[in-house]
């Protein structure tokens, strides 16, 4: 079992930038996806990002303004977050994959979870 430990919201004027990470430990296998997803309250929980397996996807909503990465050393995963807007506003949670593809946004495929990030935009 896999576990993930989130840090970097917090709040910021629409415009601005922020960064997540999340830290994963436990099992960790030599292949591995992790990705973000993102619910705001009355929405269904959206991919946002996924990277691993040699392959970086992005949500719709959030390209060319977020930048996902992560560090196998550190095995810690990352969300450069920019010109962020209001409709940004939601939990952010981190998600966890072991092996196959990892070129997909659909939370069903993953394992492990984090416990949630709040990032507030306001105008």
């Amino acid at each position: 079992q896999v576990q993930l430990v989130e840090s970097g919201g917090g709040s910021v004027q629409a415009g601005g930038s922020l960064r997540l990470s999340c830290a994963a430990s436990g099992r960790i296998v030599n292949y591995y996806c992790m990705g973000w997803f993102r619910q705001a309250p009355g929405k269904e929980r959206e991919g946002v990002a996924v990277t691993g397996g040699g392959s970086i996807i992005y949500g719709d909503s959030v390209k060319g303004r977020f930048t996902a990465s992560r560090d196998n050393a550190k095995k810690t995963l990352y969300l450069q977050m920019n010109s962020l807007k209001p409709e940004d506003t939601a939990i952010y949670y981190c998600a966890f994959k072991r092996g196959g593809t990892c070129h997909t946004l659909l939370e069903t495929d993953f394992s492990s979870w984090g416990q949630g990030t709040q990032v507030t935009v306001s105008s």
